[in-house]
């Protein structure tokens, strides 16, 4: 057989073996009318790699893809789940998902009913561009690897109570998840991770739900660009290590707009907190974390830190006009400057003779006042005696005098500058 020959014979057994698996060259696109049973009855008939264009209209469900097939809707087809389980199930890897309204999952906790749920053979699911309303869980990623949750609406509950309602995006054992520009309003929480590492969550915008990102164990995790904006907290982060939280935003948290416990080893860099009911950044055994370039801004404390938490650095931060700027009970002098650089304080009165930047003279955020009135809050009767005036002048023109606590060598005097991120569903 001549070398021509041979290679024709290669190419016509590539083919023949790519029309046996199923594989691109047989794909066929399904036109799915929106009438009762045609959704179901299609799903029997297509093969891998079909692309099933869903008509405009109501199609019923639930249904369960156990084939790599492209569902698609063109953001006029409704599919409405039964009241009982998900309203998509997911087994097959390399599904997509896009384009659709999905509503009607059941209301149970114990098997997470969900508008889309991926179980864990459901490898490189893409669900995009779809509203994922009324339904118990948004989007449940249960084991799938690489799967991509992007430009969804999602809408949880508003029925129900907060702490009955499901999360947005949960996510189990699903590494190197990609959830962003997601809008994901009225769950419990809006983004939860549980035991799942190298995960990505960018420019998503969350609302209206108690934690909008919630992550319990998970390592190596990227936290970047979301909007977190009227939840009890905008961003907590526990159990987890070396996670990278880096411009984002919380407007009007309640409690908290970053809380770290037992989080260490973070990069927490370009984060703004706008105001809030509580704390700017909670930090309760936290440790070895990097904290730079953030804004902390009108909460009525900027930094409540506790419990233990060492070996933290903090450089290049803004504080300003917080009521209180940091609550730190403690005997141990921390040094929140480092290689010659701090932090800038919007009450510390200070001026820059060399022009180099940096404030001539030192700031401690707290006084031995501050800590009687942390540890004997009865003696806030006492603030304005001339008793305590007197001992915080003292204090003033004796810095010896001074208790351990947090002390900035080298504060800045101009605060730095954070972006805004585009968050959120687009277009």
């Amino acid at each position: 057989m001549s070398g021509a020959l041979k290679f024709l014979s290669g190419i016509f057994a590539v083919v023949a073996m790519l029309v046996a698996a199923g594989g691109p060259l047989s794909a066929r696109v399904w036109e799915v009318p929106a009438t009762e049973g045609a959704l179901s009855n299609i799903l029997k008939q297509a093969q891998a790699g079909d692309v099933l264009r869903l008509a405009e209209g109501d199609h019923d469900g639930p249904i369960v893809m156990d084939l790599p097939l492209t569902l698609s809707g063109n953001g006029k087809a409704r599919v409405l789940g039964n009241g009982t389980g998900s309203v998509i199930t997911v087994n097959a890897a390399d599904v997509v998902i896009e384009g659709l309204e999905l509503t009607g999952s059941g209301l149970s906790h114990e098997t997470l009913d969900a508008g889309v749920k991926l179980h864990k053979t459901a490898h490189r699911t893409i669900i995009r561009n779809n509203r994922i309303l009324n339904n118990l869980t948004g989007v449940d990623v249960h084991g799938a690897h690489d799967a991509v949750v992007s430009n969804n609406l999602i809408e949880g509950r508003k029925d129900l109570r907060i702490n009955e309602r499901g999360n947005g995006i949960y996510v189990w054992n699903s590494p190197n998840l990609l959830a962003e520009f997601n809008t994901v309003r009225f769950g419990r929480d809006g983004i939860f991770v549980n035991t799942s590492h190298h995960d990505t969550f960018r420019n998503n915008r969350i609302e209206n739900v108690r934690f909008a990102i919630h992550y319990m164990h998970g390592n190596h995790g990227v936290i970047e660009g979301n909007v977190s904006s009227g939840n009890d907290i905008g961003y907590a982060l526990m159990f987890s290590d070396r996670l990278e939280i880096r411009d984002n935003v919380s407007i009007d948290d309640r409690n908290h707009g970053l809380m770290l416990n037992y989080a260490n080893r973070a990069r927490i860099s370009g984060n703004s907190v706008n105001g809030g009911g509580e704390k700017c950044l909670f930090m309760y055994n936290a440790n070895k974390n990097a904290i730079s370039e953030n804004r902390f801004e009108a909460c009525p404390i900027g930094v409540h830190f506790t419990a233990g938490s060492a070996g933290n650095r903090f450089q290049g931060n803004a504080f300003i006009g917080n009521r209180t700027q940091v609550k730190y009970v403690g005997s141990r002098v921390l040094d929140w400057s480092t290689e010659g650089r701090g932090n800038y304080w919007s009450d510390h009165a200070a001026f820059d003779m060399n022009g180099d930047g940096l404030a001539d003279t030192s700031y401690r955020p707290n006084d031995m006042v501050d800590q009687v009135l942390w540890t004997q809050p009865s003696a806030k009767l006492l603030v304005g005696s001339p008793a305590v005036q007197l001992l915080r002048w003292t204090q003033s023109q004796f810095p010896a005098l001074l208790p351990g606590g947090i002390v900035d060598n080298a504060p800045l005097m101009q605060p730095p500058k954070v972006k805004i991120p585009n968050s959120g569903v687009q277009g």
